[in-house]
């Protein structure tokens, strides 16, 4: 068998990646990124210095301290932007930078700069720049000394003659010295991309810990980022419910109406018929009312029209008339909530109308629906029934409970043995 050179591959191009690396692109982007930052720094980090100093001296006059805070945090902003674009416009490929805090935009100037001053992030975005004053010059020089060294060991050879013949101690013209000196230069050449590539990272993994958020922010962040995506899920549950609502009124009911009215008019022309057709049709025609009947009341237990039409005080007005135990309702509204809200304040006093007629044996039932001392809507649900309503029974108040904390809101039940049940809700008039 003749031997291959496959084994001999590796090797060699291990040491050919090892030769082309001083002359890679990423080598001298890394090092571009490395010079960028240490010139931009000069500027940046000596303006962070003079604001952060006068800040300081001013700091016992607060009237005077807070432009020159204000000025000190927007040049951070500023400046952190300087430093993200230079390192994602050199490295390609970059990992996905943390999202930075906002700069607050609610309540007065005084209240956004007090926010800023409270702000972790910031004062590790301030800390960055009085640091990189020091820090990006250090691995800039280190960088360039590296090439320069590098450079002036190869090339040794050809400028030798023009240095004196003894250099702290060493003997220059002596062909040994210049061979190690060589040596010595193309070592430097060879591990100089990756000193400039280990410096690069120093300066990305710095510039990420400076734009960071805190934990405490993080938290927050996550929390409004949870709370927008759970009112959008609520929202779109809502919206389906609609649709399907919408879909079965004007498909299968009238459907069912039109085959209930034929039924019907079928019923009233047969006079001379056997009597087990008669009988045929008046049951289809019964079971069309039937069926009717349940479609509707399926179509109103996915969402009303009338609450979307008219809204929660006639969609409330239709339930409690319909229902078996006479309710007095009150409805004291100044304005519309929000549809999710509406929707599921509806469904609270239906299931809660519901339970009462199944279990509660009581002859009248209270609903009280009215702002709330914060600003909230507050539902409130009595009847006179025998109590002992257990929402950890497998009823449907674990899942009214379930939809109201869903908007934030809450939900209790007060209902001893013997009576009297109460259900109270609070939900946010805005979700």
């Amino acid at each position: 068998m003749v031997p291959t050179a496959t084994s001999t591959t590796p090797g060699c191009g291990r040491f050919a990646r090892l030769w082309r690396a001083p002359f890679s692109v990423a080598a001298w982007r890394s090092t571009a990124q490395i010079e960028l930052g240490m010139v931009l720094a000069l500027i940046t980090g000596t303006i962070t210095w003079i604001l952060a100093i006068a800040a300081l001296c001013l700091a016992i006059t607060l009237v005077l301290a807070a432009p020159v805070l204000a000025a000190l945090f927007g040049c951070t902003r500023t400046f952190t932007e300087f430093h993200r674009s230079r390192i994602e416009s050199l490295s390609p490929g970059l990992r996905r930078w943390p999202v930075p805090t906002p700069a607050p935009t609610e309540g007065g100037w005084w209240s956004r700069l007090w926010a800023q001053v409270r702000s972790v992030a910031m004062w590790r975005n301030v800390g960055f720049h009085l640091a990189s004053l020091i820090v990006l010059p250090v691995l800039g020089i280190l960088v360039t000394a590296w090439w320069c060294a590098a450079l002036l060991g190869i090339t040794s050879s050809t400028f030798a003659w023009s240095l004196p013949s003894v250099v702290a101690g060493i003997p220059i013209h002596q062909p040994g010295t210049l061979v190690l000196l060589t040596v010595l230069g193309v070592a430097l050449l060879l591990s100089a991309p990756f000193v400039a590539k280990l410096s690069a990272r120093l300066d990305e993994s710095f510039l990420r810990w400076a734009m960071s958020p805190s934990r405490t922010e993080s938290l927050a962040r996550r929390v409004e980022v949870l709370t927008e995506s759970r009112s959008d899920a609520v929202a779109a549950a809502d919206a389906e419910r609609r649709r399907m609502e919408r879909d079965l009124h004007d498909g299968a009911q009238q459907r069912l109406v039109s085959l209930a009215m034929n039924l019907g008019m079928t019923r009233t022309t047969l006079v001379d018929v056997p009597d087990h057709v008669r009988q045929a049709v008046e049951s289809a025609h019964e079971e069309a009312k039937l069926a009717l009947s349940e479609l509707r009341d399926l179509v109103r237990g996915l969402h009303p029209a009338v609450l979307d039409d008219l809204g929660l005080d006639a969609a409330l007005s239709g339930i409690a008339a319909r229902s078996p135990i006479p309710v007095r309702l009150m409805v004291d509204l100044p304005t519309r909530p929000s549809q999710p809200v509406e929707a599921a304040a509806y469904f609270l006093v239906s299931e809660a109308l519901t339970n009462a007629a199944k279990h509660s044996a009581a002859t009248n039932v209270d609903v009280l629906v009215e702002p709330a001392e914060t600003g909230d809507l507050r539902i409130i649900v009595s009847d006179n029934g025998r109590g002992g309503a257990d929402p950890a029974g497998g009823s449907g108040l674990v899942g009214l409970s379930q939809r109201i904390g869903a908007l934030d809101g809450s939900f209790a039940v007060h209902s001893p043995a013997g009576g009297p049940t109460v259900l109270t809700a609070t939900l946010p008039f805005q979700s």
